[in-house]
């Protein structure tokens, strides 16, 4: 044994993702971004900078995580890396925004009442 955890199992593997905190920030809709979300893993990996889209044909919502670029490089912060993951991670935060946009956002400093949860 080498003690390189990550060749090991996750113990969250067969487990469904505990997702927590979740938060939404909107934004002045520009180009389909309407928000950000951030969220805890498992409580103990805090993921911001998740990045919320109106789909172009208007169907609902898609995400986008964090990236930088660097010397015309774009690297990869974080993200799901199976459709399960990807998929809980979908359903906390969707249904967050829709708690958001249900609750009314007169400090918005905008009228964001224009997103209607989908």
């Amino acid at each position: 044994m080498n003690g390189n955890r990550l060749s090991q199992p996750s113990p969250h593997e067969s487990r469904p993702m505990k997702i927590t905190d979740v938060n939404i920030t909107l934004v002045n809709q520009q180009g389909g971004l309407i928000g950000f979300a951030s969220f805890k893993l498992y409580g103990v990996f805090y993921v911001s900078g998740v990045a919320v889209h109106e789909k172009m044909d208007e169907s609902g919502y898609r995400l986008t995580y964090p990236t930088r670029k660097s010397g015309g490089q774009v690297f990869n912060i974080c993200h799901p890396i199976n459709r399960q993951a990807s998929k809980a991670i979908e359903t906390a935060v969707f249904q967050k925004l829709k708690d958001v946009l249900n609750q009314g956002c007169e400090d918005a400093g905008y009228d964001c009442h224009q997103f209607a949860a989908r």
